[in-house]
């Protein structure tokens, strides 16, 4: 599934007892909670908050003592880790660099310290057989980055109706039809953000699920219903060979697995529109050619604690619980935009186990 954007910045903190260290505290951020030095800050401080995801340059690396303590081949990368039995996501500090910063005018600001701290976003490897060539596609819908309800809590309101789907370790497949020309296109989230395309390989990845599974014949049949000139079909495409959860799916040999988890369609005016998510499964299950989507998990109103427990546990896809689940994404019953987030209503939230697995892979 897709990854979120990456920023750094400033933070009011929340800071809890560690149950198991006598020398450490846990900073909240959100409903994140990081690891800090016991006495290091009070409820009510601020501090730069760096999230899960970020590649940090060596000095900083140096400056907070974390010098190969980080994640990836150069021990460079912030990722979720256990400290001493508490889920720790995410680093809180205050770096040299932002001394003469006054912090609580960038609270309020919201700004972001990405570039002034040399912070950049990893980018996850693309495999040879996900790869192809690259084609100009203008016409593309793309994805949308999506962002963790852990950090950020009050995208949706408690009680209101949300719908929640199950979070597939995959690798995001973006299809579009033109409806004036016929034209069909394919790409990946990453090329997909940059309105690219792979050009049409029956040994592509991507390619080779969107034929098997006759997505272009469905988002024709779902252009004529919504009198749409471009339809987006989102799905995930998954199994072994994928990523290195496999959830009893084939690998590169074989069908690849493919599960739709969005739509959107564009009108004659060319305004974007997304299929609202309670009607979503039912649309794309009664199709002439049906495609197969993501597991509903969830219907109902929004409790947090009870979504937070949701995204843990075994995942429903391959129907034997082979093994952990990744997670959870929530929408809105009917679609609608949040002003936290400056686009849709719609949030992650990542199970704990997913997060601390050994040996997981993270491709785009």
């Amino acid at each position: 599934m897709p990854m979120s954007t990456l920023k750094v910045t400033v933070e009011r903190l929340v800071v809890h007892t560690h149950p198991n260290a006598d020398a450490l505290e846990l900073a909240q951020v959100g409903l994140y909670r990081a690891v800090v030095a016991k006495g290091a800050y009070v409820t009510g401080d601020v501090a730069v908050y760096i999230p899960e995801q970020a590649v940090l340059p060596e000095a900083l690396i140096e400056e907070l003592g974390l010098t190969g303590r980080l994640a990836g081949a150069a021990k460079n990368r912030v990722r979720a880790i256990r400290l001493r039995g508490e889920l720790s996501q995410g680093i809180v500090c205050r770096p040299a660099a932002l001394r003469g910063t006054d912090l609580i005018a960038a609270l309020d600001g919201d700004e972001d310290f990405a570039d002034a701290l040399g912070i950049v976003k990893w980018t996850p490897p693309i495999p040879v057989h996900m790869n192809g060539e690259i084609v100009s596609a203008e016409d593309l819908l793309r994805w949308v980055d999506i962002e963790n309800v852990r950090r950020y809590p009050a995208i949706f309101t408690p009680g209101e109706p949300v719908v929640a789907t199950e979070k597939i370790h995959g690798t995001a497949c973006l299809y579009t039809y033109v409806a004036a020309t016929g034209e069909s296109f394919v790409s990946s989230k990453g090329f997909g953000a940059k309105s690219l395309g792979l050009l049409r390989d029956d040994k592509n990845l991507y390619w080779r699920s969107v034929l098997a599974h006759r997505v272009p014949a469905a988002a024709a049949e779902l252009a004529r219903r919504y009198d749409a000139s471009r339809v987006g079909v989102f799905g995930e495409v998954f199994g072994q060979g994928v990523q290195d959860l496999g959830y009893g799916a084939q690998g590169r040999s074989e069908l690849p697995g493919y599960a739709a988890f969005d739509v959107a369609y564009a009108d004659a005016s060319g305004a974007v529109r997304w299929l609202d998510a309670e009607e979503f499964a039912d649309v794309l299950g009664g199709l002439d050619v049906a495609l197969p989507v993501v597991p509903t998990l969830y219907r109902g109103p929004y409790v947090e604690a009870e979504l937070l427990t949701l995204a843990e546990g075994r995942e429903t896809v391959s129907g034997t619980a082979a093994h952990l689940r990744e997670g959870i994404v929530v929408r809105p019953a009917r679609e609608r935009p949040s002003e936290i987030l400056g686009g849709r209503a719609i949030g992650k939230i990542v199970s704990e186990a997913y997060l601390t697995r050994k040996g997981g892979t993270e491709y785009e």
